[in-house]
């Protein structure tokens, strides 16, 4: 028999080797260029979080600041005040919105934003709301290309992402070899992270949540894993006409139930509101060695933004490449609101919560049940509210990320039936999987994956972006002609 001793330091260890390959991921996305450099700083800043505001920033400078200047125009685009005739799609424009928006409102908004006030303070709360408004404008370049470079087949039904806009940014430039492989590396950074970050972590995470609960849950991970695969099949066998159905009503009830629990806190608070935001301001801006000084809530606070709405990550334009609509523009600007209702209401109400209750300075160990307890110490209660909550986030994340998983594996293995069958069997074994077992590695991993999608999305983007420019020309001047 082999000694543990021996297999925990063989170099040919398979578990061995997996956690070394998740090390390395985790130093090259998290890899500190200020550090690098030699300059002493009190937080970290990883290349991944960089890359993501600055490219955020670089678009809205170069567009003009669509993020606020086209605001109402979008909200009235999902009003339907725009309507076009003969269009190609699959979902309505709300219900590509509800897909996306299901997909990035989950455990992040609840646990992520009470980790990131603990070790941020108030202030990370301000640069969350600013990383969340910058964040609008990746998502309308990014959501454009997904529907201008969509695939429609013969059945109507629609391929798109940045597998697709990736290969074009390239023949553009006459590199078609480093696009292809570039799409093939997104492709399958998505299907690991649908499989990983967008399952087997919410499922382990809702029926942890749900136990805690209910206690005599606590042995019955096989039956509640096997209850959420059954669930989750229901819905994503009928493909993405069935997914957008339910999360057109899910998002809008689970958003609706969490956000209104909010702002009776904020009105049981109402006298302090004025001092919390002076709190929140006071403690962005400052400089001394609290909480990592400036930089380090700064950074904290930008961090939870990109990692919650996905903003140039890539994934939302899967969802709203099959939107119906013959102007790529008019679901990008549709698009810009998922990051305000993400980032800028949702995880501001968190924050708000967990600001009012004082909690954040107890403990940051598990940011779920902070959150739980800054509810609790408002409305007692509240603990089951939130456990119902979590578990519909979990959910819809969920259904959202089988979509995106699947149409990255139909760009790898081909588009018949079978093979995104095979897909859809991988994907709900994993449910069952993540609430059976500890898996922090794979977790990792499979996090780390959707957020080296942003590296290879990101070169697309900004190679493509003067197709954004004409793209929106194109719209308004159809607005005008139109309905002006």
């Amino acid at each position: 028999m082999v000694s543990n001793t021996h297999l925990s330091t063989s170099s040919f260890s398979t578990q061995s080797v997996f956690e070394k390959l998740v090390d390395y991921l985790a130093q090259v996305i998290f890899w500190d260029p200020i550090q690098a450099l030699g300059i002493e700083a009190p937080a970290k800043v990883p290349i991944v979080v960089l890359v993501l505001v600055l490219a955020a920033v670089y678009f809205t400078f170069q567009l003009g600041f669509p993020n606020i200047k086209y605001f109402l125009v979008a909200t009235r685009i999902l009003r339907g005040k725009y309507p076009e005739k003969n269009t190609k799609g699959e979902t309505s424009h709300f219900q590509a919105l509800a897909t996306a928006l299901s997909a990035t409102v989950g455990l992040g908004n609840i646990s992520g934003v009470a980790v990131a006030i603990s070790l941020g303070g108030p202030g990370a709360c301000f640069w969350m709301i600013v990383g969340g408004v910058f964040g609008m404008t990746s998502k309308l370049v990014e959501c454009t290309l997904g529907v201008k470079y969509r695939m429609v087949d013969a059945n109507g039904e629609v391929f798109g992402g940045p597998m697709y806009y990736l290969k074009a940014a390239f023949a553009n430039k006459k590199y078609k070899f480093i696009g292809r492989i570039l799409a093939v590396l997104f492709a399958i950074l998505c299907v690991g992270g649908s499989i990983g970050g967008g399952n087997m972590l919410q499922a382990n995470q809702a029926f942890a949540l749900v136990a805690s609960q209910v206690p005599m849950l606590k042995s019955q991970g096989l039956m509640f894993g096997l209850f959420m695969a059954l669930l989750t099949a229901f819905v994503i066998v009928g493909g993405i006409q069935s997914i957008a159905r339910i999360t057109s009503k899910l998002v809008p009830l689970m958003g609706t139930i969490y956000v209104l629990a909010g702002l009776t806190v904020v009105f049981i608070n109402f006298t302090s509101i004025p001092s919390v935001f002076i709190l929140i301001m006071k403690s962005a801006f400052q400089f001394d060695a609290v909480k990592g000084g400036f930089l380090g809530v700064m950074m904290i606070g930008l961090q939870r933004a990109c990692f919650s709405n996905e903003a140039g990550i890539g994934s939302a334009s899967i969802a709203h490449a099959t939107a119906k609509t013959n102007f790529p523009a008019s679901e990008g600007l549709v698009a810009l609101l998922e990051p305000f209702i993400d980032t800028v209401i949702i995880c501001t109400i968190t924050a708000l919560v967990i600001i009012f209750s004082g909690v954040y300075n107890v403990s940051a160990e598990s940011g779920a049940v902070l959150t739980s307890q800054a509810f609790a110490s408002q409305i007692s209660w509240f603990p089951y509210v939130l456990t119902v909550v979590v578990f519909l986030f979990a959910f819809s994340t969920m259904i959202s990320w089988s979509y995106y998983g699947l149409k990255a594996w139909n760009f790898l293995f081909g588009y018949q039936k079978w093979v995104g069958n095979i897909f859809k069997f991988i994907f709900l074994s994993s449910i069952i999987v993540g609430t059976t077992t500890e898996l922090k590695t794979v977790m990792e991993f499979s996090d780390m994956m959707i957020l080296a999608m942003a590296f290879p999305n990101i070169i697309g983007l900004i190679l493509l972006l003067d197709d954004v420019k004409l793209e929106l020309k194109r719209y308004f001047s159809f607005i005008e002609q139109n309905h002006s």
